[in-house]
């Protein structure tokens, strides 16, 4: 199966883009794709071989899950590589379009449970919600 890309461009220089995608304190406030959800706790150890845990649960407590990866690349303020606990990779790539603008694309492998366009909008609302998070902070 293709892998699904999704990108938004922000207006922001990239490295505080870079810093607002990988610092636990900004993820817990943008990482969720619906505002049922929310990101209680996240741990980030970002560097190859390292891992991420960021906890997603419903706000009504019925329902939660770890998201966890192992980063296999990391070039500061351009590129991230992680692979999922199913074997799944990510690959995110920051774009400095210029001194205040960034392009964020993501692409991954689909998962076989849920339709591609479900995961697409899924994660693109995750981030559209980072894009807000990082334009209104």
């Amino acid at each position: 199966m293709d892998q699904i890309t999704i990108d938004i461009t922000i207006l922001a220089p990239v490295e505080k883009v870079w810093e607002y995608y990988n610092d636990p304190e900004h993820i817990v406030q943008w990482n969720f794709a619906h505002e049922s959800w929310e990101c209680p706790s996240s741990e980030n150890d970002l560097r190859v071989g390292g891992k991420f845990n960021n906890r997603m649960e419903a706000k009504d407590g019925s329902f939660g899950f770890d998201f966890v990866g192992i980063y296999d690349e990391v070039v500061q303020n351009q590129l991230i590589k992680y692979h999922l606990e199913d074997g799944r990779n990510v690959e995110i790539i920051f774009k400095k379009l210029d001194e205040n603008t960034t392009k964020v694309e993501i692409s991954f492998d689909p998962e076989k449970q849920n339709s591609v366009e479900m995961q697409r909008d899924g994660w693109y609302a995750i981030l559209n919600n980072f894009h807000k998070h990082v334009e209104n902070h």
